[in-house]
């Protein structure tokens, strides 16, 4: 569905094999959501991500429902990994046409399959209920795709290994290098040719900490006639591995004295494995106080199942300290409910939604708990009134009492920071044309930018929605 609205900048539904290859940023342009990116060399198009929009539902829907493009011409799809804000918009692009490979690692196959059947029972269960929509008494917008749809994405996706360069035609050779984001994120690397001369794009997809030994070290981000460079945290620097530990020990120690309960909402796929990992291995050494440790997200216990598959990818966790999944609403209740100081670990990163939403209903007027921030928290969302000095915080339509200890971890976040990145974009400075940076506000962008400048880096910038560069 073609709206002509977004076809902006350049005609992105005419070819040439006259004009000179291009890239026009269609997603987490000056933002962090609906990761997407078109390539087009001659008559050959290629997608870089194909992620959700994130923001209030109507937007949210308007921005997900319309492609700036015909999804038919899409030659093929690269997908850097499996978060919903870079993969979540595929089975729409099916339904469109797109009938092109899917291209990514094995892992990021997997997960994907979890993913989008879980995107799918959230758009169902929107649908059905109606939220968020004002129809007048007008029929309520359907799910944007359905579970053919999915079973279709999920069939096409072509799992290739680390660090294996495949030749896709002729012209286009394609590499994905472990970018140590989540299990089985890349760096996506094109080389092509176009009018007899060899072009290059880097898309580092979202890079990974440095240093974190759950997870592989990023890789070096290769040089590239353009680079496509996440920029989440640019700017910022992370708390260290000990400073974490430090931070975690001192809460859950305050939160066992005053007989309260600590809330930590973490995305389902990535964030919780790794929060899961660090206090396990925390408790088992004596840094954290031992404490029953629950986690309430039946996404994560399947994405648990697909990090066990592929655990020669990542360091299993050796710790005599155990976790409870809860799998009902009665175990959720129950453990919520209970007296004594426990951990509960609930999807929702942002408390946004998931299962931390009713943990925080029984807990967010209660002095004695803590709620413990270790995601990226949006403007706006539940998590970032939690964080602002403001005494009330609005969520699930209603006002309430901020009276919870609320408490801030950066550094289990699965994005490179300021230092981070300056190693790893370090040796392609003097190799590399232009820096487009993505994924990231405004503010941070900002940063980055003056950093890779003072690195070396001659033209960085940060693209608008729809803006065009040629490679």
């Amino acid at each position: 569905m073609l709206d002509p609205r977004y076809n902006v900048c350049m005609n992105l539904n005419e070819t040439s094999t006259h004009r000179p290859p291009s890239v026009t940023f269609l997603g987490a342009a000056q933002s962090v959501s609906g990761s997407m990116h078109l390539l087009q060399t001659g008559s050959k198009r290629f997608l870089f991500d194909c992620g959700s929009h994130r923001g209030p539902r109507n937007e949210a829907r308007a921005r997900n429902a319309y492609f700036a493009f015909d999804p038919t011409t899409i030659s093929a799809l690269f997908l850097s990994h499996a978060h919903v804000d870079h993969c979540g918009n595929i089975p729409n692009l099916v339904r469109q046409g797109f009938n092109g490979p899917i291209y990514c690692t094995h892992a990021t196959k997997d997960l994907v399959q979890i993913m989008l059947e879980d995107s799918l029972r959230i758009q169902e269960g929107d649908a059905s209920a109606g939220r968020g929509f004002s129809n007048r008494g007008r029929t309520l917008p359907p799910p944007l795709f359905t579970r053919e749809h999915v079973e279709k994405a999920i069939e096409n996706c072509v799992g290739i290994d680390f660090q294996k360069r495949i030749q896709l035609d002729d012209n286009v050779e394609l590499e994905m290098i472990d970018s140590g984001h989540i299990l089985g994120s890349a760096i996506t690397c094109v080389s092509f040719t176009n009018q007899q001369q060899r072009y290059s794009v880097t898309f580092t997809g979202d890079l990974g900490r440095r240093g974190i030994p759950y997870l592989p070290d990023p890789s070096p981000v290769p040089a590239a006639d353009l680079i496509i460079c996440e920029s989440t945290y640019g700017g910022k620097r992370h708390d260290t591995l000990e400073g974490m530990a430090a931070k975690m020990a001192k809460i859950v120690s305050a939160t066992i004295e005053r007989g309260g309960k600590v809330l930590i909402p973490a995305f389902s796929l990535g964030r919780t494995q790794l929060v899961l990992h660090y206090l396990r291995t925390w408790m088992a050494q004596g840094v954290v106080p031992t404490l029953p440790l629950y986690v309430d997200s039946p996404l994560a216990q399947l994405i648990d199942t697909v990090y066990e598959k592929h655990r020669h990818l990542v360091q299993p966790t050796r710790s005599e300290i155990s976790c409870r999944w809860l799998e009902t609403e009665e175990e959720a209740w129950e453990c919520t409910s209970q007296r004594d100081s426990c951990i509960i670990v609930a999807s929702g990163g942002m408390c946004e939604g998931g299962r931390i939403v009713r943990h925080l209903t029984e807990h967010i007027d209660d002095p004695r708990s803590t709620i413990v921030l270790v995601s990226y928290q949006a403007p706006d969302s539940v998590g970032a009134q939690m964080l602002s000095s403001r005494p009330t915080v609005k969520m699930q339509g209603q006002n309430w009492n901020k009276w919870i200890e609320v408490a801030e971890i950066n550094g289990f976040s699965g994005h490179a920071d300021k230092d981070d990145m300056e190693v790893l974009l370090r040796d392609a400075v003097d190799k590399t044309g232009k820096v487009r940076l993505v994924h990231g506000e405004i503010p941070q962008m900002a940063a980055m930018t003056a950093q890779l400048r003072e690195m070396g880096f001659a033209d960085v910038a940060a693209p608008r929605r729809n803006e065009t560069v040629f490679v």
